[in-house]
């Protein structure tokens, strides 16, 4: 879609990234304070293979995504990537900007020589799974969890 744009968030961006977060219905990011933010942002960049990205439609931030590259020392030292945190805007939803981002993931981790792109997504969010098999991703295996904390 034209007027897309995706770059990789810097710390002016946070205000943005916590309200697509909070939009989307994706964790409790909304109780960070702009302080509490940037400290953690200044943590996360300090991950040599994690990024934080932010899509713009005309300018105005309308979707984020987070990407993790792993260096692996099985499959021969191969990277291997997952992306994590995804959420558009839901009045944006339905105009590329969720593809353009997934495109973007893709192509950060074929530049990074990975030979997979993992992602997981709640059993009950059936339309992004539909979404996620449009574009290419099959489901693999099972995804497993322990709750640490609430």
């Amino acid at each position: 879609m034209d007027g897309i744009t995706i770059r990789e968030a810097t710390e002016g961006d946070l205000s943005s990234i916590l309200g697509l977060y909070a939009a989307a219905g994706i964790g409790d990011s909304g109780n960070f304070t702009a302080e509490e933010a940037r400290a953690h942002f200044s943590r996360l960049k300090q991950y040599p293979s994690f990024h934080v990205f932010v899509a713009f439609l005309h300018e105005v931030p309308v979707g984020t995504y987070e990407l993790l590259i792993m260096d692996n020392l099985a499959k021969r030292g191969r990277k291997s990537a997952v992306v994590e945190d995804v959420a558009v805007d839901p009045q944006h939803q339905g105009q590329g900007i969720g593809r353009a981002m997934m495109e973007h993931a893709r192509k950060q981790c074929q530049e990074a020589s990975c030979y997979k792109l993992t992602l997981s997504s709640n059993l009950k969010r059936e339309e992004a799974h539909r979404f996620y098999e449009a574009l290419g991703f099959e489901k693999h295996g099972y995804s497993f969890q322990i709750r640490l904390q609430d």
